[in-house]
């Protein structure tokens, strides 16, 4: 099988588990109704479902059945719907899964009560593991989440500083640090290391997945950023050139800044300084074209690159006593998937 192929397969698969034991801690719920239907609105707008699936097939490669951390799974699905709500918000993004963000739906005060709603319901999961875990193994996941809760807000804070304080002078460096934090933690190097931590019942050095889990995170981000440029607008589902408008500090603008003359490096500065309203297409296009000019997304494809093999070595390191499976392969070809997906 193919090993496009297979991450997919493992995707829908798991994605698919995760998505109806979700459903099954928002069903019921008759009081506040209006809450709840609101609550299930990201969720049910579909996804990748990845932190799920990573979560899921870790367990699975190191001996534990996938109900073992199904749980686990959810708890990490409900916890980046939450995120997402807010960060729809901070960003005042128009667009998510190929719909109106939820805050120009119903409004901020609604969408941000959502948000909340949705991380306290993150708990539940976490809290029921105790009854096919135990305590002890329960409590060792519970603060693995906890970790990752305050890496990503901890990076969050990070990118909102720049924009507002409209920091420029920033390398590439400073780029992956808050990559690090905000998305690498939630996105690949939690689920690697719960899942982990469950098929083995707490009998593994959780930070030898650390540089696998940061290497492919931070590819991961990397093409999500590029595809907000170049991505087919139907299938990426968010916003094109979103990142643009919102003045987003990815890779591509900071090569941009640092590579441009004095004259462009101004511009850029006084563009990167105005409030999203006040910024026209015209903006947005020629920093979208400065990009081009000064090679800016064809450096954010060779560092994507770079980082899918670096994570390749990695997972050569960190799986290496794992047998062989269809989930260890799944996590394998993680690294190659990310870069290539459309």
């Amino acid at each position: 099988m193919p090993t496009s192929t297979l991450v997919q397969t493992l995707l829908d698969e798991y994605g698919t588990a995760a998505r109806e034991r979700l459903r099954q801690y928002l069903r019921g719920r008759t009081p506040h109704q209006e809450l709840y239907e609101l609550v299930a609105d990201y969720p049910e707008r579909g996804g990748r479902s990845l932190r799920a699936s990573l979560c899921l097939a870790s367990a699975r490669a190191f001996g534990a059945s996938a109900s073992d951390a199904l749980n686990s799974a959810v708890a990490l699905e409900l916890m980046h719907n939450a995120f997402l709500v807010h960060d729809d918000v901070e960003d005042e993004s128009e667009e998510r899964r190929g719909r109106p963000t939820l805050h120009l739906r119903h409004g901020i005060p609604i969408a941000v009560n959502v948000g909340d709603a949705l991380a306290v319901l993150s708990l539940r999961p976490l809290i029921d593991n105790v009854a096919g875990l135990g305590s002890q193994l329960a409590l060792r996941v519970l603060e693995e989440a906890e970790r990752m809760a305050r890496e990503s807000v901890e990076g969050q804070a990070l990118e909102l500083w720049w924009r507002q304080r409209n920091v420029v002078a920033l390398d590439e460096s400073n780029y992956l640090e808050m990559v690090l934090k905000k998305t690498c933690w939630y996105t690949t190097i939690y689920p690697i290391r719960v899942g982990a931590l469950i098929g083995t019942r707490d009998g593994v050095d959780l930070d030898r997945f650390l540089r696998f889990g940061f290497f492919v995170g931070a590819a991961f981000q990397i093409q999500d950023d590029l595809l907000n440029l170049v991505g087919d607008a139907w299938r990426y589902g968010k916003e094109l050139n979103g990142d643009l408008w919102e003045g987003k500090r990815t890779l591509m603008l900071i090569h941009l800044f640092n590579a441009a003359n004095e004259v462009d490096r101004a511009r850029l500065a006084r563009v990167l300084g105005m409030p999203r309203a006040d910024r026209t297409s015209e903006h947005i296009h020629w920093v979208r074209e400065r990009m081009e000019a000064y090679g800016s997304i064809e450096h954010a494809r060779q560092v994507a690159h770079g980082l899918a093999g670096a994570a390749q070595h990695e997972f050569s390191l960190a799986f290496a006593e794992v047998p062989d499976s269809p989930d260890r392969r799944f996590l394998e070809a993680l690294p190659a998937w990310v870069i290539e997906r459309a």
